[in-house]
Parts: structure tokens; C-alpha cells; sequence
């Protein structure tokens, strides 16, 4: 499932491709075709995203919702559209541009009533200006349950994946079997202040790079990795493999239903 910064990147991008001028939509697929008439010829008014929740605003107060879960994905290319190929839920189009939806969780439209809902059940979200990093310390800081499965709990934190949440832990040394309630405040901060800078990366590069420039391929003189997710990253899916600081196997288990991934020499705290 794409984590939130693809999902901030996918706002600024049909920002760019529709932003302020009215937008041809249509569900070739047809699983979308009553909500698409709704909004066709529709100005887009603005985009954002919160968490893995993308937002389309159009005139009339109208709110395309759209999670795309772990199958979904956009397409986008310059107009004029192709014949459309394959299950496209939904097609968002101008005389230069077009975008194709396939595969989503949710594509829906939403008064401005449901979407102040769906907010209000989701934790902030490091690369909200809005977003409150208290809201979430105060939900932490009182929880038996692993720092681990907090952070990627969306009611807690909204956006952080697998990858941020392996990775922001193993950069601060900290433990992931640790209870929420043992963490200090400053741990938070710094774990939140870490998040938001990958996060921010991650949203202009599109792909996750964790590692500190003396851990780079160049600088340690080794083979790029090579996974189908990219980015070089500390021990995400680095199962069994060298730390890369310390030469401890990376250790990896079942955890909250995810596959959890930290070096135990350097995770200590």
C-alpha cells in the first residue's frame, strides 16, 4: 500500500494537470459512472491529501474521496486521453492532460460534512501544515500497545507505512517492541521531526531514501539495493542481511499482522 508521501505527491500532481479549470470525468469502467456525471465539467478547485486519503474538491462542494488500498494506482499522461485500456474506475481529463484510476479501495464523492468525518478519524499527518504532533503524543504516551504497532495505527498517525516505520525507529535507535507509554517526549519529538523530513523527501523524490550520506552505496563502496519498492533503507526488508552500521543481522517477525524489521544491536533502547 503506497505510504502518505505518494499520496501527497499524487495531490500535487493532479494539481498541476487540473487544477483551476473544468475537468472532463468519466468512469470507462463503470463502477464510478453516477458519481462521475456528477462532477463532470466541474472545476477542480483543490487537491490534498491526509494520510494514505487523497482529497478532490470541485465546485459545488463536492469531495472525490479515494484511498487506493493496497491494489490501486494512477496513471497519468499528456492529452488527448487514449481509448481507455484495462478496469479504469476513473478518468479525470482536459485538452493536456489526463489521469486514470485503477484498482482503488474507495473512490467516492463526499459532502464537505463526510469529509471533515473521515478527518476527524485519522491521526496528523507529518505533512499536513494543520497536523498537531501533541494529538498523537497524547494517545501514545498512555498505550501498552508497541511503538511499533502505534505508528502505523492511522487513528494515531496518519500515513506512516511499513517502510517510515521501520526505518524512523531503526534512525533513533529505538526498540520496537517498546509500549508507547515508555517513550519520553523528547523520543517523540524527534521521532516525529524525522518522519516529516523523510516524508518530505519521499514527496519530491517518490521513492523512500533513509540512509545518512556515510551510508550511501558510494560512501560504503557496495552494490545498490535492489527491490522492487527502491530507496536505500537501513533494515526494511532487509531480513537476515548486515546492519549496515553495526553488522548485526537484521532481525525481521509478524507483528500487528505486518512484517516488522530492526537490528537488535542497534535497537537497544
Amino acid at each position: 500500500m503506497p505510504e502518505g508521501h505518494i499520496i501527497h505527491r499524487l495531490a500535487t500532481e493532479n494539481r498541476k494537470a487540473f487544477g483551476g479549470r473544468a475537468a472532463r470525468v468519466s468512469s470507462p469502467q463503470g463502477r464510478f459512472a453516477e458519481g462521475a456525471k456528477l462532477i463532470d465539467g466541474q472545476l477542480l478547485a483543490g487537491a490534498e491529501a491526509h494520510g494514505k486519503h487523497l482529497f478532490l474538491g470541485f465546485e459545488g462542494e463536492s469531495w472525490l474521496h479515494i484511498h487506493l488500498g493496497l491494489y490501486g494506482g494512477f496513471t497519468f499522461g499528456a492529452g488527448p486521453a487514449p481509448t481507455p485500456v484495462g478496469l479504469v474506475r476513473l478518468r479525470l481529463e482536459n485538452d493536456d492532460a489526463y489521469a486514470d484510476l485503477r484498482g482503488p479501495t474507495t473512490c467516492e464523492l463526499l459532502t464537505p460534512a463526510e469529509k471533515a468525518a473521515v478527518h476527524a478519524r485519522l491521526g496528523p499527518d507529518p505533512l499536513r501544515p494543520d497536523a498537531d504532533p501533541d494529538a498523537a503524543w497524547q494517545r501514545i504516551s498512555r498505550s501498552g500497545s508497541t511503538v511499533a504497532a502505534l505508528l502505523m495505527d492511522q487513528k494515531v498517525l496518519a500515513g506512516v507505512g511499513n517502510v517510515y516505520r521501520a526505518e524512523v525507529l531503526f534512525r533513533l535507535g529505538i526498540a520496537p517492541h517498546r509500549p508507547g507509554r515508555g517513550l519520553a517526549r523528547a523520543e517523540w519529538d524527534a521521532i516525529w521531526a524525522d518522519l516529516a523530513a523523510l516524508m518530505r523527501d519521499g514527496t519530491v523524490a517518490g521513492r523512500i531514501d533513509t540512509v545518512r550520506p556515510e551510508h550511501t552505496p558510494e560512501a560504503m563502496g557496495r552494490p545498490p539495493r535492489v527491490d522492487d519498492h527502491g530507496g536505500e533503507v537501513y533494515v526494511y526488508r532487509r531480513a537476515a542481511l548486515p546492519c549496515l552500521v553495526c553488522g548485526t543481522g537484521v532481525r525481521t517477525e509478524t507483528h500487528a499482522a505486518r512484517n516488522l524489521f530492526w537490528c537488535p544491536r542497534c535497537q537497544q533502547r
